[in-house]
């Protein structure tokens, strides 16, 4: 099935895109936080827009909505998304996703019935930004959501999340229900901002996502003794802060030698007992490492313990490791990242493989066992999460054509796998 540039209109996605931050936006930024009644306003308008298509719109138990176009075949081309922001969040994050999968669809329903079914999907609430867990709906339509783990979750407010999904019409206890929707996908297709430098700092406007990275997430508490910090002389202190300076200086080194797109991040150090007259005797540090290879991923985690260990006994302070949390590496498939690094090659030329650090809806597509590929469209300074977020309009009509290819390529390819 051959791309039809005269019916796709990727001007129109700039346009609704701007449409979309007047109607739900601020001068601080988007304001479509999930739960929420923007939230809800923006999935109206979104919903207008697919009453003038041939689809049929349903939302799961999950609160993802889904947009049918009916085709030749029951197998189902995906191509997803999430409406929603974080506070003050940019004007790209998520939307783009859905008002691009928009325009594709529009541009695959104008040619009359499609070989195969082509599904729009926003998910709900994957930013988490209300309630701190993020991927609520593709997560409970991959399975890997337990809902007892979220009931007793609130907000700032004091609201549970239950009774703030219940408002929406989503009972958090039948929410893995969802999973139905999956019945007879084949491939899902995502498209996102990188939120990062790469892509600039390349000179290159879109790229494909080689998946997700693994993420290893630690709080390492340091221990040793507080003391007076007029009387007490350098040799003979026990600073718990100092093992704790040295592994943040020291992941870096793990980050270059690793190599491969490695990152460490050392987030945050609470020292008790915290006054500027003690050596301090606690350190609480937050530690996240992140990598596409699992193997690598592994040996970074254990430079990193190793380390600790030695610069314990330097500083002559204990240390130990608490898991906080912890997620595999998910590739993508790579029949879908060679179609879409030839999309993309098509539309502009020129392309770049890169994974992607940030989780997405597509992680968890990948992980319910469907073939799963994302495109990365350049983020100006690479800035997300911030009303400054911004890519060049350009850009993203280039995402767009590129999106539009990609799914004709993967209608062939789903069809082939029949």
């Amino acid at each position: 099935m051959a791309t039809d540039e005269a019916t796709l209109n990727p001007a129109r996605t700039v346009a609704e895109l701007k449409e979309l931050r007047a109607l739900t936006g601020d001068a601080d930024g988007a304001q479509r936080v999930a739960w929420t009644d923007t939230w809800a306003k923006a999935r109206a308008w979104v919903r207008a827009k697919l009453d003038e298509l041939p689809v049929e719109v349903e939302t799961d138990e999950a609160g993802n909505v889904w947009a049918t176009l009916r085709g030749e075949s029951e197998r189902e081309l995906l191509i997803g998304g999430h409406i929603d922001s974080v506070p003050n969040g940019g004007w790209l994050d998520g939307c783009l996703n859905v008002l691009a999968g928009l325009e594709v669809l529009r541009r695959i329903a104008a040619g009359g019935t499609p070989p195969v079914t082509v599904r729009l999907v926003d998910w709900a609430d994957e930013e988490g930004a209300r309630f701190g867990r993020s991927l609520v709906g593709s997560s409970a339509a991959s399975g890997t959501m337990d809902p007892e783990d979220l009931m007793e979750l609130r907000d700032r407010d004091g609201v549970l999340l239950p009774d703030a999904l219940a408002a929406h019409g989503v009972d958090l206890r039948t929410a893995k229900l969802a999973n139905r929707q999956f019945a007879n996908a084949a491939a899902y297709l995502e498209l996102h901002i990188e939120q990062g430098p790469v892509l600039e700092s390349m000179g290159l406007p879109l790229g494909v996502v080689l998946g997700t990275f693994g993420v290893e997430r630690h709080k390492i508490t340091w221990r040793g003794q507080a003391a007076h910090s007029g009387s007490t002389p350098m040799d003979k202190r026990k600073d718990a802060l100092a093992g704790a300076a040295k592994l943040a200086l020291y992941i870096r080194d793990i980050a270059r030698e690793v190599g491969d797109g490695a990152v460490c991040t050392s987030g945050g150090v609470v020292c008790r007992p915290g006054i500027v007259t003690s050596v301090v005797e606690t350190a609480e540090q937050l530690l996240d490492q992140r990598h596409l290879d699992g193997e690598k991923l592994a040996r970074m985690l254990a430079m990193a313990k190793d380390a600790s260990a030695r610069f314990a006994e330097e500083e002559n302070i204990t240390v130990a490791w608490e898991p906080l949390w912890r997620i595999d590496p998910i590739p993508f498939h790579p029949d879908l990242i060679a179609l879409a690094d030839a999309a993309i090659m098509e539309t502009c030329g020129a392309s770049h493989k890169l994974p992607s650090g940030p989780l997405h809806d597509a992680a968890e597509v990948a992980r319910a066992g469907v073939p799963t590929i994302m495109l990365f469209v350049q983020s100006l300074r690479g800035i997300s999460h911030n009303k400054i977020e911004d890519t060049l309009e350009e850009h993203i009509q280039l995402s767009v054509q590129a999106l539009d290819r990609l799914a004709d390529k993967a209608m062939a390819w789903v069809l082939a796998q029949a």
